[in-house]
């Protein structure tokens, strides 16, 4: 089969090939490239496609198939992308001995503040004990537990913040 033959074979069905292709692909220019492929493969069967039934559904079958392998290969390397742009969530060495230090000295600073509120602060915050218990155990108004957790909190967090702002002008 010469060129000529070639062209007047496949002149009724090309454009249904380009539109498959646009349809599958989305891009202009990427159905384009993808009827140019089938379009050679089919040159490439040169006088052998006088074995199918009907050359325009076999193109269209070619079509399909490349296409879909089109997407699977753009699908794989879109979750190759997502992948390396994976963020840890876990917090990073530097950040986990900051917590550390700051846990420290919350821990120094509880240690300074009165008996009461240190009590309190230690029952509510990292107890999770509720006001009415701690009152209870306290044999204390829940009204005196909320002021006391209340100034050993602003305590805790004046000295937190003189810790932090040190060296900083």
């Amino acid at each position: 089969m010469n060129q000529n033959e070639f062209v007047l074979l496949i002149t009724p069905f090309k454009d249904k090939v380009f539109r498959l292709a646009k349809r599958l692909l989305v891009s202009t220019e990427e159905a384009e490239d993808a009827t140019q492929e089938v379009l050679v493969k089919l040159w490439s069967k040169n006088g052998n496609l006088t074995g199918y039934n009907s050359i325009e559904a076999f193109a269209m079958t070619m079509t399909k198939n490349y296409c879909l392998d089109q997407l699977k290969s753009k699908r794989t390397g879109n979750l190759k992308i997502v992948h390396t742009n994976y963020e840890d969530k876990e917090p990073g060495l530097e950040k986990k001995m900051e917590d550390l230090d700051s846990l420290n000295w919350v821990e120094k600073i509880m240690d300074q503040l009165p008996v009461q509120q240190r009590l309190i602060i230690q029952m509510r915050d990292i107890e999770q004990y509720e006001f009415e218990e701690i009152a209870e155990i306290l044999d204390m108004k829940e009204s005196a537990i909320r002021v006391a957790l209340s100034r050993a909190r602003k305590t805790v967090r004046d000295y937190m913040t003189e810790t932090h702002k040190y060296g900083i002008s």
